[in-house]
């Protein structure tokens, strides 16, 4: 829950943030009908089994992944520790660019990805 409020302690999106962040949501096809522009800083909080694909993003015809769709918000990944390694791997070059680039044989697309990074774990069972 604490994950979840990150986002509204954050400073307000300025305009060229929330058209920025508009874009990716539109074209990930997420943007909702009712709401013109993204007004708030995004939330995303994939399932620890999600993919790397699903992560970056991908496809024939590449579409942005979950670190794109929290572009200029908050990613918190819960069970840090069960997620798969590649998965963790992938999330090196959106931290350290603050973009991803999906390359495919006809194109190679680059998508933004900066974001605030929260991660949550259980103690170990050691003690």
């Amino acid at each position: 829950m604490l994950a979840k409020r990150l986002p509204s302690i954050l400073t307000p999106l300025r305009f060229k943030e929330a058209l920025e962040t508009t874009k990716i949501h539109s074209v990930a096809g997420v943007l909702n009908r009712n709401e013109g522009l993204v007004t708030h800083r995004p939330f995303r909080s994939p399932h620890h089994t999600i993919s790397d694909a699903g992560l970056i993003g991908g496809g024939m015809v590449p579409r942005p992944g979950e670190v794109s769709l929290a572009h200029n918000g908050l990613i918190f990944l819960d069970e840090l520790p069960e997620s798969p390694r590649n998965v963790l791997e992938v999330l090196r070059q959106p931290l350290e660019d603050g973009t991803v680039t999906i390359s495919r044989a006809l194109m190679s697309l680059t998508f933004p990805a900066r974001f605030m990074l929260a991660a949550a774990m259980n103690p170990c069972p050691c003690g």
